[in-house]
């Protein structure tokens, strides 16, 4: 991969908002015109293979406008009640368990957080509700987000096992 160094700007530090949603808000404003693709990435997925990074990028440049890495869901999903009784078992052969980073073309996000009305878990899911196709790359198990004390068990596992890329 070559990069054009003209284009490769310095770290800028931006101040994150109260939400998700307005944090990459704020950093979108920041990021130099130039950059047509832009990729939106969890802090807490530290152990993300380059790879993966890689496939959703040139996933954009190749022509879509929205790419997430997916992993097939694995266990049986309920649908359950206010009261916590089950009301429906979820098909789970359609459902997709979604990774970031995730890659947009640099006008569609712009457009995507400029109407979103309510907040989002993901940029994917305002870009969705503006009609556009948001695609799928195969994700990666090691793209797990690191939130609880056996997260970060695992991520230590990984590393000190020398698995991780």
């Amino acid at each position: 991969m070559e990069f054009v160094s003209s284009l490769v700007p310095s770290a800028h530090v931006v101040a994150g908002g109260a939400t998700r949603q307005e944090s990459v808000a704020a950093a979108l404003a920041a990021v130099p015109a130039e950059f047509e693709i832009i990729l939106v990435h969890d802090a807490a997925r530290a152990l993300t293979p380059p790879s993966l990074i890689e496939a959703v990028a040139a996933a954009v440049r190749e022509g879509q406008e929205a790419v997430i890495p997916a992993l097939a869901v694995v266990d049986t999903i309920k649908r359950v009640d206010e009261q916590g009784r089950v009301t429906a078992t979820v098909d789970r052969a359609q459902l997709r368990a979604i990774q970031t980073p995730q890659g947009f073309r640099r006008g569609l996000l712009v457009k995507a957080h400029a109407a979103a009305a309510d907040s989002h878990t993901d940029d994917a899911g305002m870009v969705e509700q503006l009609g556009a196709v948001v695609h799928t790359v195969p994700g990666h198990p090691h793209a797990f987000k690191i939130t609880t004390p056996l997260d970060l068990v695992i991520a230590q596992a990984l590393l000190e096992a020398g698995q991780c890329e």
